[in-house]
């Protein structure tokens, strides 16, 4: 193994003795960044998961909410990133049935506009035509301006939407990207 020296070298003006290293100093300079290299490489893989391009690398089977969470019949809308600069769009909504069902924020026929649907009492109204749609046809009824249906499952308490489901309403915001429905 080599050794780092520290010599003197000469006195200055002052009287201020300099030193000069002699040895594997620079060898040992590029271990160190080497080291310092992994190091960052590692911190950059441990927090990797945390960003959206880990999630198309080891992407999630499902998404899971509490069925808590629809209780109160209001529509709770949502996003899923499908790479490529696209975004799903999607709502939730306990219908006046009991049902909770789920569908993207789009249909058939707005889907280019880009504007998807709000709830308004018992219906939801897409935001392009003005249509209404009652929630209890939600998830029922396909085509048209009708909310585009999304399967869901209830397992207990919780409401489970399957990722390769909520990625097959990617032709519906692909908005000029090459796709389209």
């Amino acid at each position: 193994m080599k050794r780092i020296e520290i010599r003197p070298q000469k006195l200055t003006k002052e009287g201020v003795m300099t030193e000069k290293k002699v040895g594997s100093g620079i060898g040992l300079l590029r271990a160190m960044s080497a080291v310092a290299g992994i190091l960052a490489l590692s911190g950059v893989l441990f927090f990797l998961p945390a960003t959206e391009g880990a999630a198309t690398a080891n992407p999630a089977a499902e998404v899971v909410y509490p069925v808590k969470d629809f209780q109160n019949g209001k529509a709770r809308f949502y996003s899923h990133p499908a790479g490529n600069g696209v975004t799903i769009k999607y709502f939730v909504l306990k219908s006046s049935d009991g049902v909770i069902r789920a569908a993207f924020d789009a249909c058939d026929v707005c889907w280019r506009e880009g504007k998807g649907y709000e709830q308004k009492g018992d219906f939801m109204v897409c935001k392009n035509c003005g249509r209404r749609f009652a929630s209890v046809r939600v998830n029922e009824v396909q085509g048209g301006c009708n909310p585009a249906p999304l399967t869901r499952t209830s397992q207990g308490n919780k409401l489970v939407l399957q990722v390769k489901d909520i990625l097959e309403g990617k032709p519906y915001f692909t908005f000029g990207k090459g796709g389209g429905r």
